[in-house]
């Protein structure tokens, strides 16, 4: 009996240090998925600060992309400024931002000393006139044609109201403004208008997208050029007060086509997302960096090329076809 009660005691030993190893080794098994979902680069936190200079047309915008990308990771903060494209490409070069905004096409010279780019919206420029010019009711009826604003911002050829509207017993002198600071939007005029270069615009310069919108309100007889985001209150829809668009009459048939006219922002936006409204002067918005971008400038613009697309229609922005969001963020791999 002694024999058999130590043979019975040594299996249950044995039971017991088995059961003890299973039971230790099992949470470590475990835990090793555990560790690994915690590292999860999607979990990952974004820290730091994005700078930012460049164009007025996309300095809004850029605003609330900024303050939507924030809400999301809070320890990322963001310093924007405006200038104009001009800016952002010579501070984007110079390495003193992170992202330039660019309201025209890059120059050539620019890849070459380093600039990377991709568009991210598109937006168009829009003639202006004050709303007390004194043949508003004509140009509303009428429109400008191409050939029109190409002698009276390139060749000079057209000086007076009454030549506009072919009513030589208006002589009123054109006063005739665009940018003196290197903008986006006054190349892409330039173009439409039949020049190359924003230096072919004829017309007293003035510094900056708000300049120019402040001085044709307060000159009956201006004409300028303006961004669609700057001569539309968001707020509202309408045309800020003070100014009108003449309709540009793009099939040449000497009045303005109910498509031509323009007098709210869904108006402008759906002319621009559709094509009706000429290219140049609508135009692509870009944003260049200095290389390729990494780390934290390229996470900022992959998500505005994917989730921050849905801010762009509420802004007055028009947003990239699938196609064109597929292809810059293509680029960026």
């Amino acid at each position: 009996m002694r024999k058999q009660t130590l043979t019975l005691q040594s299996v249950f030993l044995i039971l017991a240090v088995a059961l003890s190893a299973c039971g230790s080794s099992a949470p470590q098994a475990a835990a090793v998925p555990a560790s690994n979902a915690a590292q999860s680069p999607s979990e990952e936190q974004l820290s730091g600060v994005i700078s930012v200079s460049g164009a007025f047309a996309l300095y809004p915008m850029m605003t609330v992309w900024a303050d939507e990308f924030s809400k999301l990771h809070p320890d990322v903060e963001f310093d924007v400024q405006g200038g104009g494209a001009g800016k952002g490409m010579t501070d984007t070069i110079a390495g003193a931002v992170d992202i330039g905004m660019i309201s025209r096409s890059i120059k050539d010279e620019e890849t070459a000393q380093g600039i990377f780019w991709v568009s991210v919206t598109k937006d168009a420029v829009f003639p202006i006139v004050s709303s007390e010019n004194p043949v508003a009711a004509q140009l509303l009826e009428k429109g400008i044609t191409q050939e029109i604003f190409n002698k009276i911002y390139i060749t000079e050829e057209i000086k007076t109201w009454g030549e506009v509207v072919g009513d030589p017993s208006i002589t009123d002198e054109i006063h005739v403004f665009t940018r003196s600071d290197s903008s986006g939007a006054a190349e892409q005029w330039a173009k439409f208008s039949g020049g190359k270069a924003q230096e072919d615009l004829k017309g007293i310069g003035v510094n900056g997208e708000p300049s120019i919108l402040d001085t044709v309100i307060k000159d009956p007889l201006a004409i300028g050029y303006g961004n669609l985001n700057s001569i539309f209150d968001l707020s509202n829809g309408n045309i800020v007060p003070g100014v009108i668009i003449p309709p540009i009459d793009v099939d040449n048939n000497g009045k303005a086509d109910a498509v031509e006219i323009y007098k709210v922002k869904e108006d402008a936006f759906g002319a621009v997302a559709n094509g009706t409204y000429p290219s140049p002067p609508s135009r692509f918005e870009n944003l260049a960096t200095l290389g390729k971008p990494e780390g934290l400038s390229l996470a900022f613009i992959k998500w505005i090329l994917t989730d921050g697309q849905q801010y762009l229609e509420s802004a007055g922005f028009v947003p990239l076809t699938p196609e064109q969001q597929a292809e810059s963020l293509d680029k960026l791999k």
